[in-house]
């Protein structure tokens, strides 16, 4: 769903919260609010001088200022020449530090908005890093990303092209006026009757562009979406032949992408000449009130000036507004994130912290839900005594999977306890229990990046020969010798350059190398080719000696030596014994048993 078009600017709740992030930057900030009031005061200044040489030049009598007969103290200001030479050397002067401090303004505010943005996107992240699981099942990956990336940097904007900048075109409009007023309040007045025009068409552009604008963040969200997901399911779209359906699609997304843009430029293609308009009628009122009253040249020059520096600001304040409010929309957006109530609590400092797990593993009156109380998990009941090896098995979701991310709490259980060593789960420091537990999934996920940078995932109290010797130990060493590079060979992306069961292997040592008390195999061996599996099922006779083991698979076969193996069905626990046991009574894992090796008989038949 769309988000809907906010009718307040910003809520002070929320730019308070941005400004949390701007206290380590706090002397910047007051800074480029200092540089915006000298900018603004000095704004006056050149168009004044102009009206002096102009007068000066044309034989007026003119009124010379202190302030300029001391910046100009050693010049003879009654020669009309030297007044004029003076003067233009000095504007030269004074427009060399005009600009400098708007370079220093520009700067300013550009570095302190990247400067928040990096804090606020590192605050994200680390908050997307401890969101339970249950959250990126529920959120695509592409709308995190759009509020990491597109988002934060549009809070940028709030420095650079929003707040600050405003304040100074605000007070630079304010200190013209003043000037004007001061100068001739009548030819003011005259030169500003069509001012509301362009108070009107600014509200209304104003409006126009932010649902435009609106539209094009729901757009980019849902073009990150679609792109993120197509591209990762790339080979399902290609196996399927599905490259015209979802084209179409994107084609849609796209379309509106483009719409919402060509709304804000055609609001632009209006509101810009709109100004450029109210800006001619107000100069030829000008000129018409100082002809008609034979007002000096130099005057006419100067208002005309001044009309320039309150519309110049005026053709953009309205789009910075929008910007503004632009960078607040996407600011609520991304502390919508950081305000996700469900994350994995932060261990305390007081949390059980075992140097050695023994690895009894005890389920309670365990009962689970995804979603609300749609429980997958349903009052289970078991204990693994340490160093045994217990089997999961059981139709696809009957709940194997959803028991080991509960052991190593990637989601929280609703009702009952889950012990190690009789401790509860959740009383351990969670990277002491998350170490004391490897896992090896069905589905290897491997990240860009070298063999070795995988296996260690980049942990440096992880050394070369550490990976090395776990290699040795399961003895695959050798295999990966024989790749490209060795360790050193880069993997790519989800490591698409390697083999199921390269990959697989590389997840078997990663598991492995923190020696953890705990093995999990969640159908470790399924998607492999017969040498690897000889590899893996070699590796895990042996590592699988004395450590809690726990051991999911379709095929009976490989779990035959189990101490003890679990039947699940629809998330209840329907049997549990050994492997004789449970043929001799005949129930559902015999069953099981009995579908798997038939079609074993068909197949070789």
């Amino acid at each position: 769903m769309s988000e809907q078009p906010k009718k307040k600017i910003f809520k002070f709740s929320t730019l308070s919260r941005v400004f949390h992030f701007v206290k380590p930057y706090r002397s910047f900030f007051f800074i480029s609010l200092l540089l915006a009031i000298v900018m603004a005061a000095f704004a006056p200044v050149r168009p004044y001088l102009i009206q002096l040489t102009i007068d000066k030049a044309t034989g007026k009598m003119i009124h010379i200022p202190s302030w300029l007969e001391w910046v100009l103290f050693r010049t003879d200001l009654s020669d009309a020449s030297k007044f004029i030479i003076a003067v233009s050397i000095f504007q030269i002067i004074f427009l060399f530090i005009e600009t400098s401090i708007r370079f220093l303004f520009t700067f300013i505010t550009a570095w302190m908005g990247q400067s928040v943005v990096k804090d606020l996107r590192n605050a994200v992240y680390q908050k997307i890093l401890g969101l339970n699981l249950s959250q990126f099942d529920k959120t695509p990956i592409g709308t995190l990303t759009t509020r990491t990336i597109n988002d934060i940097e549009s809070i940028n904007d709030i420095f650079s092209d929003g707040l600050i900048p405003i304040i100074a075109d605000l007070l630079t409009i304010l200190i013209t006026l003043a000037t004007m007023f001061w100068m001739d309040w009548r030819l003011t007045l005259i030169s500003l009757v069509p001012f509301p025009i362009m108070i009107v068409a600014t509200y209304y552009f104003k409006e126009s562009v932010n649902k435009s604008f609106i539209r094009v963040r729901n757009a980019v969200a849902a073009l990150n979406a679609f792109v993120q997901e197509h591209i990762t399911g790339m080979q399902v779209v290609q196996a399927f032949a599905a490259e015209e359906r979802e084209f179409s699609k994107f084609g849609k997304i796209n379309a509106e992408h483009r719409n919402a843009n060509i709304k804000a430029i055609f609001a632009y293609s209006i509101f810009f000449p709109i100004v450029e308009v109210v800006l001619a009628i107000s100069t030829g009122l000008l000129v018409w009130w100082i002809a008609d009253r034979s007002l000096d040249a130099g005057l006419l020059i100067a208002f005309i000036l001044y009309l320039n520096q309150i519309f110049r600001p005026l053709r953009v304040i309205a789009d910075k507004f929008n910007v503004l409010q632009m960078g607040m929309i996407a600011a609520e957006r991304v502390f919508k994130v950081m305000d996700n109530p469900d994350v994995t609590p932060a261990s305390p400092a007081n949390a059980y912290c075992p140097e050695h797990m023994k690895g009894e593993i005890r389920f309670e009156e365990v009962s689970f839900a995804y979603i609300d109380e749609q429980y997958v998990l349903k009052n289970i009941n078991f204990h693994v005594k340490a160093g045994e090896t217990v089997a999961l098995v059981g139709h696809t979701g009957s709940g194997k999977t959803s028991i080991i991310s509960l052991l190593n709490r990637l989601y929280h259980i609703q009702k009952g306890a889950i012990l190690i060593d009789g401790v509860n789960i959740e009383d351990y420091q969670l990277e002491r229990l998350r170490k004391g537990i490897g896992v090896v999934l069905q589905d290897v996920f491997l990240f860009s990046g070298s063999v070795m940078d995988n296996i260690s995932l980049r942990d440096p109290e992880i050394s070369r020969e550490q990976v090395m010797e776990a290699a040795r130990m399961i003895g695959v060493d050798e295999f990966i010798r024989q790749l490209p590079g060795g360790y050193d060979y880069d993997v790519m992306e989800r490591g698409n350059t390697l083999s199921l069961g390269q990959r697989q292997i590389i997840s078997f040592i990663r598991a492995l190398l923190y020696n953890p008390a705990i093995l999990i195999l969640d159908e470790a061996t399924s998607s492999i080719d017969t040498e690897s599996e000889m590899l893996i099922e070699k590796a895990t006779d042996a590592l699988i000696s004395g450590r809690t083991s726990i051991v999911i698979a379709h095929r009976l076969s490989t779990i035959r030596k189990a101490d003890k193996i679990i039947v699940l069905d629809k998330g209840e626990i329907k049997e549990m014994g050994t492997h004789d046991e449970l043929l001799m009574l005949g129930g559902f894992y015999a069953k099981l048993h009995e579908m798997q090796f038939a079609k074993k008989k068909a197949v070789l038949a």
